[in-house]
C-alpha cells in the first residue's frame, strides 16, 4: 500500500520523504482546503515536484474546494502550470471542477476528495465514468462496507482512505459551523475548526442552569478524536485500499516525521506495528485515539472531552553532516549536558538516548546553550545519523 503524507510546506515536504512516504499531497496558494497550511506558489510546485520525481516519490495537489462560477477564471493557466510540472494527480472533489479538468487537462489524473462524500458502488462506478483514476473514501465507512464496495467495483478504480490523524465532527468535512459563526468558508478553505471551541448546553427558560457541565478544560460536544489505525493495517489492505493517507497539513514537521516514520516502520514489518511503534504515536500533538467508523464504532467512541496532548517535543534536525559529527538546527533551546532522545529511518538508532556533548556554533566558537531561533551547532558524534533525522525530548508534566 502506498504511504501518502501532509505537506504543508516545502520542510515538511522534505521531512515525509525522510521518513518514507511513497507519495505527498499539498496544495498551491489557490483551490484548496487548508488556505492557512502555508502551501505552495507557482515556483515552489515545480521544484516540489522536481525533488519528489528525483527521489521516485509522487506529488498530488489538492483542488477540493466548494467551487463557484468565480474560481473558474485562471483555472486554464493553472491546469497548465500542474501539467508542466509533472503532477501525479489532483484531489478534487466538486463535479463542476472534475467535469471542467477532464475536458480541458486530460493528463491529468484525478482523485475524487473526501469531500465528495463517496460511501457506495454506484458513486465510485460514476466517477470512474467521468475519468477519475481514485476515489478517497470517506472516513464514515466500515471496513465491512469498503471491502463489499472494492468486490463490486474490482480494480477499475483506486480506493484510498485515511489511517491517521484529526477527523471533522461533520460529515467527510462538509461543514457550515465556521461560515456562520466567523463569516471564514470552511469548503473554501479557511475554516476555524469552530468545532474544536469550548460550549455549553442551556435550557432556554433557565438562563442560570447549564443542563452540561464544564471542567476545568472546558466542555468539547463536538470535538472528535483523532483516528489511528497503524494496529489494523492487514485489514485496511484486506478490505481493499491501496493508499494510507495521513491528515495534517497544518500539523508541524515533527508530527508529520514522527507518524510517517511510524507507519513506514510498520508497512515494512509485515503490516505488523511493534509496540514501541504503536507508542511512537504518543510522541506527538494528538487528540484521544480512535478508529472510527472503520470498526464498527459507533459516535459515541468518536467524541471527546480534551485539548491535544503529547509526550514529546521537536529539539533539533540534522541539517549536514561530516566524518566525526552533525550540524543540528534548533527548534527548542537544549544545553550541554542534556540527554535527548532520536527519531530516525534507522531503527537502530529509534529512540537512542543522544547525550548532548561538546557544541560550537557556526563561526566554530564553544557553545553551551542553544537558544537562537534556529541556531545551527555542530555536536561530534560517532553515532551514524543522517540529514533530516531529529532530536526530541520528554515534555515536562
Amino acid at each position: 500500500m502506498e504511504l501518502l503524507a501532509p505537506a504543508g510546506n516545502m520542510e515538511k515536504l522534505i521531512t515525509a520523504v525522510h521518513f518514507g512516504a511513497d507519495a505527498v499531497y499539498f496544495s498551491g496558494k489557490r483551490y484548496g482546503l487548508r488556505a492557512f497550511a502555508g502551501n505552495f506558489d507557482d515556483n515552489e510546485i515545480v521544484e516540489a515536484m522536481k525533488y519528489l520525481h528525483e527521489r521516485g516519490k509522487k506529488g498530488y495537489i489538492t483542488l477540493n474546494i466548494v467551487a463557484k462560477d468565480e474560481d473558474f477564471a485562471g483555472l486554464d493557466e493553472y491546469l497548465d502550470l500542474l501539467q508542466k510540472a509533472g503532477v501525479d494527480a489532483i484531489i478534487v472533489s466538486d463535479v463542476g471542477l472534475i467535469h471542467y479538468i477532464h475536458k480541458k487537462a486530460p493528463s491529468l489524473d484525478i482523485h475524487i476528495s473526501t469531500q465528495a462524500n463517496v460511501t457506495n458502488s454506484e458513486a465510485i462506478k460514476f466517477y470512474a465514468e467521468m475519468g477519475a483514476k481514485r476515489i478517497v473514501l470517506a472516513r464514515e465507512m466500515s471496513l465491512g462496507e469498503i471491502k463489499k464496495m472494492h468486490d463490486e467495483v474490482g480494480d477499475r478504480i483506486e480506493l484510498e482512505a485515511f489511517v491517521h490523524g484529526a477527523m471533522c465532527i461533520s460529515y467527510s468535512g462538509r461543514c457550515l459551523l465556521s461560515n456562520y459563526l466567523t463569516g471564514r468558508e470552511s469548503n473554501r478553505g479557511a475554516c476555524v475548526q469552530a468545532c474544536r471551541w469550548k460550549y455549553y448546553i442551556r435550557e432556554v427558560n433557565r438562563k442560570d442552569e447549564y443542563e452540561m457541565q464544564e471542567d476545568e478544560r472546558g466542555t468539547y460536544i463536538m470535538n472528535s478524536k483523532d483516528m489511528n489505525m497503524i494496529q489494523h493495517l492487514k485489514e485496511m489492505k484486506d478490505a481493499g485500499i491501496c493508499s494510507l493517507k495521513i491528515e495534517g497539513r497544518m500539523k508541524s514537521a515533527y508530527y508529520v516525521g514522527t507518524v510517517v516514520n511510524a507507519y513506514r516502520m510498520a508497512l515494512n514489518n509485515n503490516l505488523t506495528a511493534s509496540e514501541e511503534l504503536v507508542s511512537e504515536l504518543e510522541k506527538t500533538s494528538h487528540r484521544q485515539y480512535t478508529t472510527g467508523f472503520y470498526l464498527g464504532a459507533n459516535d459515541k467512541e468518536y467524541l471527546e472531552d480534551s485539548m491535544p496532548v503529547q509526550s514529546h517535543e521537536f529539539v533539533a534536525v540534522v541539517v549536514d553532516k561530516s566524518d566525526d559529527g552533525v550540524i543540528f538546527e534548533q527548534r527548542n533551546r537544549f544545553v550541554k549536558g542534556e540527554t535527548l532522545e532520536i527519531l530516525s529511518v534507522d531503527k537502530n538508532l529509534l529512540n537512542k538516548p543522544f547525550f548532548v556533548d561538546e557544541m560550537t556554533d557556526e563561526k566554530g566558537e564553544s557553545i553551551e546553550d542553544v537558544k537562537g531561533v534556529q541556531q545551527r551547532v555542530f555536536i561530534k558524534t560517532t553515532l551514524p545519523l543522517q540529514v533530516g533525522d531529529i532530536l526530541r525530548r520528554r515534555c515536562e508534566k
